[in-house]
């Protein structure tokens, strides 16, 4: 299972959007869970109590192999939670505001609001969630081991033996030295340490995770072609995951080093066209659409921003459906979409942009809108600073480009 520590998102992944839907909060941080986490507990409870379960202790009943097998696996699920919390937890102790924990397809990612402040600080957020997937596979070993010196046995006993060694695998993947893993972040941490040059340590540790992610493709492939079986594309998907993630964090990082302490005010399109939650996607077409040149608008009501029209919300409506929809109903709820204020750093926004809202971000001062920044924002912005030279980096320009 591939895991984050980092702020940014997985390249063609929406881990914090659409698909997900909340659980609560853990130690004051908001948790999501991604629909494929179901699925990943499905295929773990059968292939537990079809196979794992019944091999290591034969002769039970059907029903118990069936109920140690849902239960193990909501524990390993409930493992990696435990994981991306401790990262949580440990980031706020620094200083790193947390946006919450999503659980999807790969294991989970903890959305950090910008970097640790220092190379120390940044180790140990990396290395708190492989240390407690440790501790908790020792912990269920040391029980495993308890429960049978007191002459205890059945599939509960197998379950905790298979729980503890998926946690250590688990927390010994994760220590790999390649981002986006935490044992990318660990070599960040270090590099930065070594060089006190954190865009370098972060353009290096990327680097090194888009080659484990091809070793891990190759790998995967190899073993999908020897044997047939299914761990082999398994483990080839979370390498082209891996290899994409890397590929989308050595660009941030390099974002990040262009654009250093730029703030956002100073790349947004200030004072936005908006258009009123109530209006219908025929009126907004008719009224809006062709007499402005934007591909997205904010969205009011009261004059409060509520939401983020882009074109292909609007092309997403039938055309018979036009003029009973209001935009409240298409447009991207503000609860989806980067939200900023004026004085965030831009590197810190950027790690925050996604697919919603299609890479777009509102910019909002004590709750009303006073700017949107667009991937044209950005694209001018990096553009600026590359031609100014590494010594006029954090001058400001001014964006007035549309949206």
């Amino acid at each position: 299972m591939a895991d984050r520590a980092g702020a940014g998102r997985p390249a063609g992944a929406d881990t914090a959007g659409r698909g997900t839907f909340p659980v609560g909060r853990i130690a004051g941080v908001r948790v999501a869970v991604h629909w494929s986490v179901l699925a990943i507990v499905g295929l773990i409870a059968w292939a537990l109590s079809a196979e794992v379960l019944p091999a290591a202790d034969p002769g039970e009943p059907a029903w118990v192999y069936v109920v140690t097998g849902a239960c193990t696996a909501i524990a390993f699920v409930l493992g990696l939670l435990a994981h991306e919390v401790s990262h949580a937890v440990v980031a706020r102790h620094h200083g790193v505001a947390v946006e919450g924990i999503t659980l999807w397809l790969f294991g989970g990612v903890a959305r950090l609001r910008g970097e640790a402040p220092t190379a120390r600080a940044d180790l140990r957020i990396a290395g708190v969630g492989p240390l407690v997937s440790l501790l908790l596979g020792v912990a269920c070993y040391l029980v495993a081991v308890g429960a049978a010196a007191l002459g205890l046995s059945g599939p509960p006993l197998a379950a905790l033996g298979w729980l503890a060694a998926m946690n250590v695998l688990l927390a010994v993947f994760n220590v790999l030295p390649g981002a986006p893993l935490d044992g990318g972040r660990l070599l960040r941490a270090a590099l930065w340490m070594w060089r006190g040059d954190r865009v370098w340590a972060a353009v290096t540790a990327a680097r090194a995770g888009r080659v484990l992610g091809l070793v891990l493709v190759a790998l995967g492939v190899a073993q999908f072609l020897a044997t047939g079986l299914f761990s082999g594309l398994w483990l080839a998907m979370i390498g082209w995951f891996v290899m994409g993630a890397a590929g989308a964090e050595e660009m941030q990082a390099q974002v990040g080093g262009l654009l250093a302490d730029l703030r956002v005010a100073a790349v947004m399109t200030p004072r936005p066209d908006v258009v009123p939650a109530g209006l219908t996607v025929a009126a907004f077409v008719d009224e809006y659409l062709f007499s402005r040149r934007h591909s997205s608008f904010p969205v009011v009501d009261d004059g409060r921003p509520v939401g983020l029209l882009t074109l292909a919300r609007v092309k997403a409506v039938p055309a018979a459906d036009r003029a009973t929809t209001p935009l409240r109903d298409i447009a991207w709820p503000l609860a989806e979409i980067a939200v900023a204020a004026p004085d965030d750093r831009v590197p810190d926004l950027v790690a925050r942009l996604g697919p919603a809202g299609d890479g777009r971000a509102l910019v909002l001062a004590d709750g009303e809108l006073v700017g949107i920044v667009t991937p044209t924002d950005i694209s001018r912005a990096v553009q600026h600073a590359a031609l100014r030279g590494p010594d006029r980096r954090t001058e400001h320009p001014t964006s007035t480009g549309p949206t």
